[in-house]
């Protein structure tokens, strides 16, 4: 009798454990997950291993595998149900986090083609059909996106531009984020968006691990003096303008972190959300003909590999002073997509601030 009822005790136990708890199926914000540089977005933990996410005013509830969806929940609350699998990935810069913290098998949709993707773990993705080309963030290949059974659309805020197309993936049942590292004016706070993803892709660990680590590699600039260096990060467009960087803008602070001072530090935002600003090839000589060294932006007119190249852009930087001495640098091409790479391009511009030459990752010195 007394074995019966331990184990009639047991059994109700166990059914009380398994049955759901209606107060247990609201969501309840328990903290705030703790970020050190990234302003533009924030996420709320949740009791359950729930997480609500905000990005520019809109939230996005990750809810874990197996777990229900709670109850009541605002109106304005994107559910995603974790695992994510079969992302459509448009926004560049998302990949390479993705990528480092073990997340690539969850996407399976790209808005680059693979000729379009220096990353080489996303080319040889799509090469060999892991990831499969569904359109640019304008123009995407709702067949294809749906066939996939895509559990998400990874957009940057050009998908903005084109307000319908967002309507209709959502009106499709595909959850759209929209993320907005472009906007961090830091570029440690650029690079935390890795912890965004982790959460995204059930890598908390992963993430946090390779954020820490990349604030590591430039700890040892902390503290130190400026050099004394200034320094202009730019290119010319094809229609003989320079395309400069604001003062407010994260590689001005790369600039200043390295031990430089960024010439335009005064250039400061114009009523719009746009990093750079385009001024006549006159105004830039004024400001940069001084300068020390110049930093030259292969990402958007391509790379150079002469200080000719340069001159033949704008034959008036042939007098400029860093020109003159040779201190004038290329950045590679693939930079904008390898996002978790910038404490090297900082340690690169540290080296020419400090020494004026040395092997480098993303910089190449025109002779």
């Amino acid at each position: 009798m007394k074995k019966y009822l331990t184990l009639l005790f047991a059994a109700l136990l166990a059914g009380c454990a398994a049955a759901p708890d209606a107060a247990q199926n609201v969501l309840t914000v328990t903290g705030s997950y703790s970020l050190s540089y990234a302003r533009e977005f924030t996420v709320d933990e949740c009791a359950g291993g729930y997480n609500l996410l905000t990005i520019d005013g809109s939230r996005y509830l990750t809810v874990p595998a197996g777990a229900a969806v709670p109850e009541g929940l605002d109106a304005d609350i994107t559910v995603l149900q974790l695992p994510l699998q079969n992302i459509y990935l448009v926004s560049t810069s998302a990949m390479d986090p993705i990528i480092r913290i073990g997340g690539l098998d969850a996407v399976a949709l790209s808005g680059t083609q693979a000729e379009g993707w220096y990353l080489p773990e996303a080319r040889a993705a799509m090469h060999n059909g892991e990831i499969a080309y569904a359109g640019r963030y304008s123009t995407p290949d709702y067949e294809t996106i749906l066939s996939a059974g895509c559990d998400l659309a990874l957009e940057n805020t050009m998908i903005y531009h084109t307000p319908k197309v967002k309507e209709q993936l959502e009106s499709c049942g595909i959850p759209v984020l929209v993320e907005r590292s472009s906007y961090e004016s830091d570029p440690l706070a650029r690079m935390e968006w890795v912890k965004l993803y982790g959460i995204l892709l059930d890598r908390q660990q992963q993430a946090e691990q390779l954020f820490d680590a990349a604030v590591q590699q430039i700890e040892p600039l902390a503290g130190q003096e400026s050099t004394g260096k200034t320094a202009a990060f730019f290119s010319i467009t094809s229609n003989n303008l320079a395309t400069v960087r604001k003062g407010n803008d994260y590689v001005a602070k790369m600039i200043e972190l390295a031990g430089g001072q960024y010439v335009f530090s005064d250039l400061t935002d114009d009523g719009n959300n746009l990093a750079t600003v385009n001024i006549s090839l006159e105004e830039f000589y004024a400001a940069a003909k001084d300068a020390d060294v110049l930093f030259y932006n292969s990402t958007i007119e391509g790379e150079l590999h002469t200080l000719g190249e340069l001159v033949a852009k704008c034959p008036a930087l042939a007098d400029c002073k860093a020109v003159q001495n040779g201190q004038v640098y290329c950045t590679a091409q693939s930079l904008f997509q390898q996002s978790m790479e910038l404490p090297e391009l900082i340690l690169d511009m540290h080296k020419v601030f400090a020494s004026g030459g040395g092997d480098f990752t993303f910089l190449t010195q025109l002779q």
